[in-house]
């Protein structure tokens, strides 16, 4: 069972906190282990376990008496799952409003994907393309009434932020680079509608260059600083404003895991191409070479980002583990299903056992 464990989730895969849960079960079975060492491990476990709860709780109240989920019922509703993610990124007790900022963002992300995905026509996506482009609250007036919810709700999250971050040594100058990448997204999710409606498959160039910013990752990794103090200085942000290897690397991997799990459902429901149908009409291939091609793909991107992360860049490593423990949360995620679309299943367990259920002691 470890050995199946490691081989399908290598450290280098791995969710940190998922890991170290596991790992806590495991050394616990050694004959060998350090009784003194793995009872602080266990209680270290539960003291910042009963802080992500904390969180969660306050994520979800706010989620709730946003009354977003009850409006928009074609979306998704996951704001557990999306508070996970955020988690994979960062545990550590000293990011916890950088988790809930991010958490925010991500359920946004998710919103405005299935608007985009499966229920916005092409008139309404242009307006709100061009209304996110405006970023201003008279902008919503031309927009339908439940995209008008959405795209305030949108503005009123990032006024928030803005507020809160002034209050901690004027870093409000941070949400600008985020609300940056916020446009480059919904623009990609907008292309991606126009191929759709079109009925135009892209080439794999063109699919792969727009899915770097349609992964969502380069807004997620510019709004995984947002909250993470004195080390996100107006220099590190202008770095990843320019879209470095080791991000486009992490934005790739994540688009085409993403493609592998969810292509056929999404050509079940008439969504846009993704890269296994764009492999597969530009080579000629079928759907398994495809697929063989597309994980050399992801690999090979892998040892990219590997190879960033152990060389000097021009911000410190730890602005860096935002970016890899991103690209492990897509690993999780979409190891062998859509475990954020579907995640009554595999994903559920897991959650209980990191956010819910403590380590008896």
């Amino acid at each position: 069972m470890n050995v199946n464990d490691a081989l399908k989730y290598p450290i280098n895969n791995t969710i940190v906190r998922v890991g170290t849960r596991k790992y806590i079960s495991f050394y616990q079975e050694d004959e060998s282990h350090n009784e003194v060492l793995l009872h602080f491990a266990k209680l270290d476990f539960n003291i910042l376990q009963r802080l992500h709860k904390k969180e969660l709780c306050d994520i979800t109240r706010w989620w709730k008496e946003s009354e977003i989920a009850q409006a928009l019922p074609f979306a998704r509703d996951r704001v557990v799952e999306l508070y996970f993610w955020s988690l994979g990124v960062y545990f550590e007790p000293q990011y916890s409003v950088a988790r809930k900022i991010l958490t925010k963002v991500l359920c946004f992300c998710s919103i405005m994907d299935d608007t985009y995905d499966t229920y916005g026509t092409l008139d309404e996506l242009t307006l709100l393309t061009k209304a996110i482009e405006r970023w201003n609250i008279d902008a919503s007036e031309e927009l339908p009434p439940y995209m008008k919810l959405s795209y305030r709700a949108l503005l009123d999250v990032y006024n928030e932020v803005e507020i809160e971050l002034a209050n901690h040594d004027n870093k409000s100058f941070r949400v600008k680079y985020s609300i940056t990448e916020m446009k480059k997204l919904l623009k990609a999710y907008f292309q991606e509608a126009k191929w759709y409606h079109g009925m135009n498959v892209p080439t794999m160039e063109e699919y792969v260059k727009n899915g770097i910013p349609s992964s969502t990752y380069l807004l997620l990794a510019t709004t995984s600083w947002l909250g993470m103090g004195e080390v996100a200085i107006k220099e590190a942000f202008d770095w990843i404003s320019t879209e470095p290897i080791i991000l486009v690397a992490s934005c790739i991997i994540a688009r085409l895991l993403n493609d592998l799990v969810t292509h056929e459902i999404e050509l079940e429901r008439g969504d846009v191409a993704s890269g296994i149908e764009c492999y597969m009409n530009e080579y000629g291939v079928t759907k398994e070479e495809a697929y063989v091609e597309i994980k050399k793909i992801i690999e090979n991107r892998w040892k990219d980002l590997n190879r960033e992360c152990l060389k000097p860049t021009a911000v410190p490593r730890i602005l860096l583990m935002p970016v890899l423990n991103l690209t492990r949360v897509a690993e999780f995620f979409y190891k062998d299903e859509d475990a954020y679309t579907f995640s009554k299943y595999n994903l559920k367990d897991v959650v209980s056992m990191v956010l819910i259920d403590p380590i008896a002691i």
